[in-house]
């Protein structure tokens, strides 16, 4: 039974009737232009609706999966929550301060070294010099990269890019964190401990927006699951519904 002085959870990110369109080239350079203008056929760009109309919300300290087979929408999603794209029509709300682990390795610079990159990351994700100093042996000891900090980062492999990336993400203070597939890469003992540093996050009131394909995962993270099917939202609940839902598209 509720009561009207039951307060409401805030919301940490609102996506609002939002769509998004690509554009699609067939012509790759000025030579496909110009056969394609002899020969009369179009050369010129085509558009993709990658999502359509979308809208959720998300409270604060919710855990929730963006689920779907490939090319549904979900890393969209996610790149438009982050800020690094825009929509085309509808708009894209955050509370706080966002940290994202889209890509593997992004934002960092192959010419510096792993201990450079932890400062230039830090200062992308909104933390001032001295809060890196400050956290700088965790985020280290964390990744498990060790002597290699101070190599340049075009050395590490993939591995050790999402160490580093996740690892600098989680030390900051964050409100919101995005996770795309990147927890896919490395060893398992490193993805549990992962998974477990997520879950105390979670736990301690951040905000949680997952991309995975892998079930186990999501189920382990989330008790929410938005399912995306040719860019548009086909079911948002419970995450073993949401799961099913998927199957059986």
């Amino acid at each position: 039974m509720t009561t009207e002085n039951t307060p409401l959870p805030r919301p940490s990110i609102i996506v609002d009737h939002v769509t998004k369109e690509f554009r699609k080239r067939k012509t790759r350079s000025l030579k496909d232009l110009l056969i394609s203008v002899v020969r009369r056929t179009s050369g010129g760009a085509q558009f993709f609706r990658a999502l359509h109309d979308v809208s959720f919300t998300i409270a604060e300290g919710e855990s929730v999966a963006i689920i779907g087979y490939n090319g549904s929408g979900k890393s969209t999603t996610l790149k438009l929550i982050s800020g690094v794209l825009e929509p085309d029509e509808g708009n894209v709300y955050t509370r706080g301060r966002v940290a994202g682990l889209i890509e593997v390795g992004a934002g960092f610079h192959p010419d510096l070294t792993g201990r450079e990159n932890v400062f230039l990351n830090a200062a992308i994700l909104g933390m001032s010099r001295e809060e890196t100093e400050a956290r700088f042996d965790e985020i280290v000891a964390f990744s498990e990269i060790g002597d290699f900090i101070d190599q340049e980062v075009s050395h590490y492999s993939s591995g050790m890019f999402m160490r580093l990336a996740f690892s600098v993400a989680i030390h900051v203070e964050l409100d919101i964190l995005l996770v795309d597939e990147v927890l896919a890469v490395g060893d398992a003992p490193f993805r549990r401990k992962c998974v477990e540093k997520i879950k105390e996050l979670t736990a301690s009131g951040v905000t949680m927006v997952v991309v995975s394909h892998s079930k186990g995962m999501v189920k382990s993270l989330c008790q929410r699951g938005i399912v995306i099917n040719k860019g548009a939202v086909i079911f948002d609940g419970p995450i073993d519904e949401a799961l099913t839902h998927v199957e059986t598209k």
